[in-house]
């Protein structure tokens, strides 16, 4: 551990902030995780893009696919790779609650800097509130490690502001991936953005969060490494013209990138969100491979689409 329980605010104030990353996993063509391919991946991403941080085995790493060892592994290939060059954030996430300790404190004990806890999926419940806050209290008192909540729709719910800033107080809660809609996200900023860092996956989104709401920190999905080359990085510099206050700057590269990003976003089939992004990724000649059950793989038309609308958008390569 590189802080203690309750200094773990003040060191993600401090360290957990920039552009960080929501990984996929390469898989091999007989499903086995794809180290080798890992280890290049966050090589490029960290040596050539810059990334200050990687979230390691989440949704789009597909962790409800992995073993409880697999997920172990994933973290400690990052950690390894990583070294301090850059940040490691672990998906501790499980609807077993000793599972989720486990893996938090197995995140903990091999080096990673904090660790992402879902909101779980609650079955017959419609006043969720107080359970939620017992549960990230019973987790905070069990570890040491900096905790990152994440609210989505896919719980069945969403975490309110007013809850999420209650939690906030815990002393190792450190940051929110807020799932939400623009006004939730405005009023948590409001309510416990001096306690925590408040973040959302919207890549559209991160240059008027900076402005508006004083945001350091992007929490993060894979537009950092899908929208950017080590010949192209727009997302880096309108960041950090952002981050500079030279937002009218910045607001032209953002908006340089809209034929990427809609290029991206009309040939990803909606049932298909991780096989599109690692394919997205083999085009840009990183390790992707395919996915684990339940999920699907491109079709080869789907597959021809996407090569013709990347080669089309403009990303230099």
């Amino acid at each position: 551990m590189k802080y203690r329980r309750l200094d773990a605010k003040d060191h993600a104030r401090e360290h957990f902030k920039g552009i960080w990353a929501a990984c996929l996993n390469p898989w091999r063509e007989d499903g086995s995780f794809n180290e080798e391919g890992f280890r290049s991946n966050i090589r490029h991403w960290v040596d050539d893009l810059s990334i200050a941080g990687l979230f390691i085995a989440g949704k789009q790493g597909e962790f409800f696919s992995m073993t409880l060892e697999e997920r172990k592994r994933n973290i400690e290939v990052a950690v390894d790779e990583c070294g301090d060059t850059a940040g490691t954030i672990f998906s501790a996430s499980d609807q077993n609650f000793e599972t989720v300790v486990e893996l938090a404190l197995h995140a903990q004990n091999c080096g990673a800097d904090y660790v992402v806890v879902h909101a779980p999926v609650l079955h017959f419940v419609s006043q969720q509130d107080e359970m939620l806050y017992q549960y990230y209290k019973a987790i905070c008192e069990r570890v040491d490690i900096g905790i990152a909540m994440w609210s989505h729709p896919d719980s069945g719910y969403v975490m309110s502001p007013q809850l999420c800033a209650r939690i906030a107080e815990l002393p190792n809660i450190v940051a929110i991936k807020y799932s939400v809609p623009r006004p939730l996200y405005v009023e948590l900023t409001q309510l416990a953005g001096d306690k925590i860092h408040v973040s959302t996956a919207d890549e559209g989104a991160w240059l008027d969060n900076i402005e508006e709401l004083g945001w350091q920190l992007y929490l993060c999905s894979s537009p950092p490494y899908q929208i950017q080359t080590k010949a192209d990085q727009r997302m880096n510099e309108y960041t950090r013209l952002a981050f500079a206050g030279d937002f009218a700057e910045a607001r032209r590269v953002r908006d340089s990138l809209d034929p990427v990003r809609e290029a991206f976003r009309r040939t990803k089939p909606a049932d298909k969100p991780q096989a599109h992004g690692k394919y997205w990724q083999e085009l840009l000649g990183q390790v992707g491979g395919g996915v684990r059950p339940p999920m699907l793989d491109l079709t080869e038309a789907e597959k021809a689409a996407t090569r013709a609308a990347f080669a089309a958008s403009g990303l230099r390569v």
